[in-house]
């Protein structure tokens, strides 16, 4: 089997059991446009188990049709590259890093496919310490709003294993002052998950910036507090 013929299964799947009323149910979250065929999770799980138990379709299959994939700019089949390529995850080495940071330049265009992309593809790379933090410095300063915001989001595996989080504050710091929201929440997401961890670290490091950064980091970074506590973290006038 070839990438095009792939690309060309699935898409006929997707047009097969497309769904409006799906479409219109979540198009809701997506403010940037949601251009989705409206399949529900049970008919695209099934396609996903199904494409992988067939032995013909291999990474290097996946990676190659990924492209066409992503580029699409239908919403499922983004998710199928992303769903198919994590299926491989024990296959994953130093390369697999730049395929996914393409996808980037090609058609990763909401918060959706950020985090899923993240929580399927960054973790085990990170995991299995196949990558470090310092790989992802220039993402930091990517035109892509979503590739910033997955700075922080892949970053949400690395509380798990730090001892310290001061190292992981400080490569956040160039992105502090970024002026996507979606960014910022994916900021605030990282620092209020940091925060149930380790209370002291996370308080000194949101102190240094509460009276710089935008509001929308402190919103979501101080979500879990209690109303005294927020007040610590309120801009000085």
């Amino acid at each position: 089997m070839k990438a095009l013929q792939l690309h060309e299964d699935i898409r006929a799947y997707c047009q097969k059991h497309a769904d409006k009323k799906q479409v219109e149910k979540y198009a809701k979250f997506f403010t940037e446009g949601f251009d989705a065929y409206g399949l529900t999770k049970e008919i695209f799980e099934d396609k996903v188990r199904s494409l992988i138990n067939d032995k013909k379709v291999t990474m290097r299959l996946v990676l190659y049709t990924s492209k066409l994939l992503v580029k699409s700019g239908k919403y499922e089949e983004t998710n199928f590259a992303i769903c198919l390529l994590k299926e491989f995850s024990d296959q994953f080495n130093e390369k697999t890093l730049a395929a996914i940071e393409k996808w980037f330049q090609i058609g990763i265009v909401n918060w959706a496919h950020c985090d899923i992309l993240c929580g399927h593809l960054m973790t085990p790379l990170f995991e299995n310490e196949i990558i470090s933090l310092e790989e992802l410095s220039d993402w930091r300063i990517s035109k892509n709003k979503y590739q910033r915001r997955a700075v922080p989001v892949s970053m949400l595996t690395l509380l798990k294993t730090n001892k310290s989080f001061k190292p992981l504050f400080a490569f956040i710091e160039p992105i502090m002052m970024d002026p996507e929201k979606k960014v910022q929440q994916g900021l605030g997401w990282f620092l209020r998950e940091a925060w149930k961890i380790k209370q002291k670290q996370t308080e000194d490091f949101l102190l240094k910036w509460k009276d710089r950064s935008p509001r929308t980091i402190f919103q979501y970074a101080t979500e879990k507090m209690a109303v005294e506590e927020r007040k610590r973290f309120r801009r000085c006038k």
